[in-house]
């Protein structure tokens, strides 16, 4: 990753390249592992990147939750992935799919394929997380 210690409105430029991906499993989901793509350093935590694939073998908790944040784009990139929303039921989103998750709306990843991956863009670049209990219809 190179970061430009020269500022734009705030933001520094910043390149991540794939041969130097570093996926890490201490992320939000233990069933999914994170590549940072330096997003949140170069605009000061304004926003958030990563690229997000499922742990081969590992299985989504189905777990309600919302999060507490401004902005969250999902495009996938390889494989599917099964989210419920609130007032919207399951959405089998596959290669190609993009979804924008309103702020606070009620969600949980049902189910993904073992080669799932994805691209998250957020804002801001740290949110907080909070277990709700499922909708009621």
């Amino acid at each position: 990753m190179t970061l430009s210690n020269e500022l734009w409105k705030g933001q520094a430029f910043i390149v991540s390249h794939a041969e130097d991906a570093d996926f890490k499993t201490d992320g939000l989901r233990a069933f999914f592992a994170y590549r940072d793509l330096g997003i949140n350093q170069a605009t000061k935590g304004k926003f958030g990147a990563h690229v997000i694939r499922a742990v081969a073998g590992e299985k989504s908790e189905a777990l309600w939750h919302v999060h507490e944040l401004d902005f969250q784009l999902i495009y996938i990139t390889k494989g599917w992935v099964i989210f419920e929303y609130e007032g919207q039921g399951e959405i089998t989103m596959r290669e190609g799919s993009c979804a924008l998750q309103p702020p606070g709306i009620r969600h949980c990843e049902v189910r993904h394929s073992d080669d799932m991956e994805l691209i998250e863009i957020i804002s801001p670049a740290d949110f907080e997380t909070t277990l709700v209990e499922a909708p009621s219809s």
